[in-house]
């Protein structure tokens, strides 16, 4: 971690300025699996807490395996407070792994554009999704997930960029590590509003 802080700080005085300011950023790691690729489905489009809460309430009421999802009625995901949009995305990656069309496990040893093109495959699964296990997960360390609300509102904030190809162009300079600077980024939205999250 610190060859690469020391790269961005080097980059870039604004990570410095976080860093100096708010400490270093933490390192978000979950474990592979369907597990996390159900919780990252429950996260798409609201807060983590409430996702969080949401997959509590799942892991204490059944097992979170695809064998229990994919056949789990969709009342009682309804139940759960699981969306209908979510219920369908749940079952199509129970199904998935059932099947054998995917191999979570494989996933590990793939390089991230094959991880990218065999989970893009699944309805429900978009780039932010991929994104978030390539980095959590799988320790991936150059991606900016530009499909991150919070990473688009810092990059608009410290560089005053308001257009996401520009902030493509603009992250090729921090790269290989431009997970690094997502995490930098992250801490930066998050610490500035007194929030705390646990990965």
């Amino acid at each position: 971690m610190q060859e690469a802080i020391d790269f961005l700080t080097n980059k870039n005085p604004v990570f410095r300025e976080i860093i100096e300011k708010y400490g270093l950023p933490p390192i978000p790691k979950r474990p592979q699996g369907f597990e996390t690729l159900v919780l990252l489905i429950l996260e798409q489009q609201v807060s983590i807490d409430s996702a969080k809460a949401t997959f509590l309430k799942i892991k204490s009421y059944t097992t979170c395996n695809p064998e229990t999802m994919a056949i789990l009625p969709d009342e009682e995901y309804r139940n759960l407070g699981v969306s209908r949009q979510k219920t369908k995305y749940i079952k199509i990656l129970s199904e998935a792994i059932l099947s054998k069309e995917l191999d979570v496990e494989s996933l590990a040893f793939k390089p991230a554009k094959q991880v990218r093109e065999e989970l893009i495959k699944l309805k429900g699964i978009g780039n932010w999704t991929i994104d978030i296990y390539l980095m959590f997960c799988l320790q991936e360390p150059d991606l900016i997930p530009l499909g991150d609300i919070a990473v688009v509102n810092t990059m608009k904030e410290l560089f005053d960029i308001h257009d996401k190809q520009e902030m493509e162009i603009h992250a090729e300079q921090w790269r290989p590590y431009r997970s690094f600077a997502t995490y930098l980024l992250w801490h930066h939205y998050l610490t500035k509003r007194n929030r705390k999250i646990t990965y």
